[in-house]
């Protein structure tokens, strides 16, 4: 090879590097029996492609760092908050454990809808967290009533999803848990609460916890109210269905809970 062919493979093989695209093929032009200046030349960018390489494995060795750190940040703030909505509802004998059955509950319905991996996860932690705006409320919401929350109690504490979103708004990568957590009272035809949402304006996410959390709420002992068995709380559901909550929520959770019995 002639010394306007060396000097033609050496611009390649540096147009080559400058691109990011590294081969062994400038080794070729380090051996003694090719002349200088192409010998000299390859030498120094054989040399400053090996440093290029160390610091790129350097940095990406940093950045899996980073990503494992924030993994572990995600999954501890997670733990935390979720924490805090079960001690929430220890507060009161009555909804003792109803964060982590509607958790539950939300994640079996979805997966029965078909939702999987972040997507399924997302509906869990709405249902882990969807009374995380009730942590300020004062001890007077948590106690006993022999009859159901005045009106009063009732406006204060309806305020809860909009808190709960202002809690989490700060922690994005729950993404769209934070919607389930906001919407879960929003009722199909316009009259639930904080916004007012309607139909498909409601995530289905949220109608999915939503089913979750009604039906703990009717078979679980509460002051107010008689505990209610499995089949008369789905026949609740179906009757408020379409109007409330979708109704191939409601089957799902039927299917779900034959399914649990039958195991």
């Amino acid at each position: 090879m002639n010394a306007g062919e060396l000097e033609n493979k050496l611009l390649s093989i540096i147009s080559d590097i400058s691109e990011g695209r590294y081969s062994d093929d400038i080794m070729e032009l380090t051996r003694n029996d090719v002349p200088d200046p192409v010998r000299t030349i390859a030498e120094a960018v054989a040399l400053m492609m090996v440093k290029v390489e160390a610091r790129e494995f350097q940095l990406q060795q940093l950045v899996d760092q980073l990503k494992e750190l924030n993994k572990r940040i995600k999954e501890n703030t997670i733990a935390v908050v979720t924490a805090m909505a079960q001690a929430l509802a220890a507060r009161d004998a009555y909804t003792e454990g109803h964060a982590s059955r509607v958790a539950e509950f939300s994640y079996a319905i979805a997966r029965e809808l078909g939702f999987e991996g972040e997507a399924l996860e997302y509906v869990r932690l709405g249902g882990a967290l969807h009374d995380i705006g009730k942590i300020g409320f004062p001890d007077i919401l948590f106690s006993s009533h022999e009859q159901r929350l005045p009106s009063n109690l009732v406006k204060e504490i309806n305020r809860h999803p909009a808190i709960g979103v202002k809690i989490l708004e700060p922690l994005d990568f729950l993404g769209p848990a934070i919607d389930y957590v906001s919407a879960h009272h929003e009722r199909l035809d316009g009259r639930g609460y904080p916004r007012g949402l309607k139909g498909d304006q409601i995530p289905l996410g949220a109608q999915i916890v939503s089913v979750a959390d009604i039906y703990d709420a009717i078979t679980s002992e509460r002051p107010y109210q008689e505990t209610k068995t499995s089949d008369e709380a789905l026949a609740i559901l179906y009757d408020i269905s379409n109007t409330r909550v979708r109704i191939e929520i409601v089957q799902a959770l039927e299917r779900v809970l034959a399914n649990k019995d039958a195991s």
